[in-house]
């Protein structure tokens, strides 16, 4: 079986490239960082560093690396039998072009076994977004073939993969979190008939994309930006004050009844699934910058995303959400000149003023009373 993944950084080689690998199949990674391409097709193999409570090297072999551009990757679609990516949302849209090439040479050849698609995102239902892109770049004729015979499978995808300083010896080794969680929606899948090992098959899907949204998205994202507000460096020093730790467990617990009420989630197995999270964000392994996680804030403020999703559902059942909107408050005090979207968001603010800057960012998903709470946590968070 072959595989054809984008992205060959750390989370496509530590993740969804090593499980792929791990369960037999033929993995060829696309990337447009020439050097990385060419390492990873000269050694054909490189080591994962698995850490937890222990840690343990393991050997990803027979894998093989080509452009993300140009004749050999189009090639190497059309030949395989599924394409996965891990490059980031706002990146996704533009392998569209060069999907929708390979997609049309391996029809044009015919008698092929279904094509699968799974964009590894962190974004709810990424590959329905990254399935109409490349639809956009086909004849009707040719989307119409494409939507009966290639299959495009949202997914969710839960593996902390923080960056690490790059190791002169083994520069394609990679550190990863001994947790990993790669759940797939059957129902959109085309012809399947292959067992990975790591990857969950599920008619369910958006109960589990909630369940990682609102809990590890959720409780990261308020743990970095009440970690920068403190000074801290990382999520586990972040974690590891009480204050923030409180406000992180409230958040993921006012989440958690949402999650209870919508996809009847049992509350008490919940409870251990966030202690399960609360633990791994003290992974002593694992350095992962409070300014990483807080990237691009203004993503994480859309209606859609971490942080308004979840308040807005415990608006929608009439439920407490004190940490939840201390949350979105860190969030609005991020600052990071170095980021584009926590400079533009900073801006906002200081024009428009915290409440209407923030109606605008989520786009109108949060009624006034809501808005007022947030301005005012903002407030006591100066």
């Amino acid at each position: 079986m072959d595989a054809v993944h984008f992205g060959a950084g750390n989370i496509g080689r530590g993740f969804i490239g090593k499980v792929l690998a791990d369960a037999g199949w033929r993995v060829t990674f696309a990337d447009v960082n020439a050097e990385l391409v060419g390492l990873i097709a000269a050694r054909r193999a490189y080591h994962v560093d698995v850490v937890g409570e222990t840690a343990r090297r393991e050997r990803v072999a027979g894998v093989d690396a080509v452009s993300a551009v140009g004749e050999e990757v189009v090639e190497r679609i059309a030949a395989a039998d599924l394409v996965t990516t891990a490059v980031g949302p706002a990146v996704l849209p533009r392998l569209a072009p060069t999907l929708a090439r390979g997609i049309a040479r391996r029809l044009a050849r015919g008698g092929a076994a279904p094509l699968n698609v799974i964009a590894c995102e962190n974004a709810v239902r990424a590959t329905t977004a990254l399935k109409a892109a490349v639809l956009a770049e086909m004849t009707p004729e040719l989307a119409a073939r494409a939507e009966a015979e290639v299959g495009f499978a949202d997914s969710a995808v839960d593996r902390i993969v923080p960056p690490a300083a790059p190791d002169p010896d083994d520069p394609l080794a990679v550190t990863v979190e001994t947790f990993s969680e790669w759940i797939v929606d059957r129902t959109q899948l085309k012809g399947w008939t292959a067992e990975v090992p790591g990857m969950h098959l599920t008619d369910t899907l958006m109960a589990f994309v909630e369940r990682k949204l609102f809990t590890l998205n959720t409780g990261h994202a308020i743990a970095a930006y009440l970690g920068v507000l403190k000074g801290l460096a990382t999520i586990r020093e972040a974690v590891a004050d009480p204050g923030i730790r409180a406000t992180v467990a409230g958040a993921m617990t006012e989440s958690g009844w949402v999650l209870s009420r919508r996809h009847g989630f049992d509350p008490a197995a919940h409870a251990a699934y966030i202690e399960k999270i609360l633990g791994r964000f003290d992974n002593p392994h694992i350095a992962d910058d409070v300014r990483r996680v807080g990237r691009e804030p203004l993503r994480k403020l859309g209606a859609g995303d971490r942080l308004i999703r979840p308040l807005a559902g415990t608006l929608e059942y009439g439920l407490p959400h004190v940490s939840l909107t201390r949350g979105v408050a860190a969030a609005l005090r991020y600052r990071n000149d170095s980021d584009v979207q926590a400079v533009e968001m900073r801006e906002a603010i200081d024009r428009l003023g915290v409440a209407a800057a923030l109606s605008r960012f989520c786009d109108g998903a949060l009624p006034s009373t809501a808005l007022a709470e947030v301005e005012a946590a903002y407030a006591e968070l100066a």
